[in-house]
């Protein structure tokens, strides 16, 4: 099994593999099982991967196995039940991901919400409300975001809040946490939820993550909520990737003199987001069966 594991990290860490390629290669070892040999000649041809290649991919695969053993990650890919099923709907999907933590990836219920990173009280206060109302509703609700300045961060520990588990997804490995001083809301959400990521445990960050890591954030969810976002952001790029995964997405309306709400009312405007303004307009627009909250 471990070696199975191993060439699986392998195959993942070749330039341009996604899941709809994984599959293809799965396709012409006609097993899904035997992961060795069989799995790594194909890429000999489809790959123009030199043996002097496979071989470096092969013992950086070891390292990373040392790595999983040591942190207690679970790796998970995209043939196994434990990978999230969500992604398999989205042809960009990472074949593996690393995953600490104890939420379900498959859980009947999960949203994402993200934002700007320079969020205001009033973008605040409305994450803080939605996910208290939310998590009256439905206990076993999962959150969703990434982890950053801003909005991510307070919808993760909003979540932690109102008892609800909230898993990040990472632009980077699992060896370090960015921003650091997020470190300590990270270490409570591993036992509250999780932190997933596509790359190795000792891979650095680099801009390009961080766009890469908004597929994962939109494909984890049933329905992406926007909180606050300027014209141009990480927010919009994740409502895009989600509407092209058909995804619900909601944004939350501002003032037009507000920089801070131009994204999510250009959004609403183009008819790319549905308005959303409590708790209530996304359980109705989900059709959600929410039961009573209890007096």
């Amino acid at each position: 099994m471990e070696q199975e594991v191993i060439y699986r990290i392998a195959l993942s860490r070749l330039k341009g593999i996604n899941k709809a390629l994984a599959q293809h290669i799965v396709g012409i070892t006609h097993n899904h099982e035997r992961m060795g040999i069989n799995l790594m000649d194909p890429l000999l041809d489809l790959h123009d991967l030199h043996e002097d290649n496979r071989q470096t991919a092969l013992q950086e695969a070891r390292k990373e196995m040392e790595f999983i053993r040591k942190g207690c990650i679970e790796p998970l890919y995209f043939t196994e039940p434990n990978y999230p099923q969500r992604l398999l709907d989205c042809i960009d999907a990472p074949p593996l991901l690393y995953y600490r933590g104890n939420a379900d990836l498959n859980s009947s219920k999960i949203i994402s919400i993200v934002g700007t990173r320079r969020a205001t009280e009033y973008g605040k206060d409305f994450c803080e409300t939605l996910i208290r109302d939310l998590s009256e509703y439905f206990p076993q609700l999962v959150i969703v975001s990434g982890l950053a300045y801003g909005i991510d961060i307070c919808a993760h520990r909003c979540a932690l809040r109102h008892g609800l588990n909230t898993i990040a997804v990472l632009a980077h490995g699992l060896d370090h946490i960015y921003p650091a001083n997020h470190r300590s809301t990270a270490v409570e959400m591993v036992s509250h939820g999780g932190l997933l990521t596509e790359y190795t445990g000792y891979h650095r960050m680099h801009p390009a993550f961080f766009v890469a890591r908004n597929r994962i954030v939109a494909g984890l969810a049933d329905a992406v909520v926007i909180v606050e976002s300027r014209e141009k952001g990480g927010a919009l790029i994740t409502a895009g990737i989600a509407e092209s995964y058909h995804r619900d997405v909601f944004a939350l309306p501002g003032s037009i003199q507000s920089e801070s709400s131009a994204g999510c009312n250009h959004l609403i405007r183009r008819n790319r987001a549905a308005l959303i303004t409590s708790a209530d307009d996304l359980v109705e627009a989900m059709c959600w069966n929410a039961p009573r909250k209890q007096a």
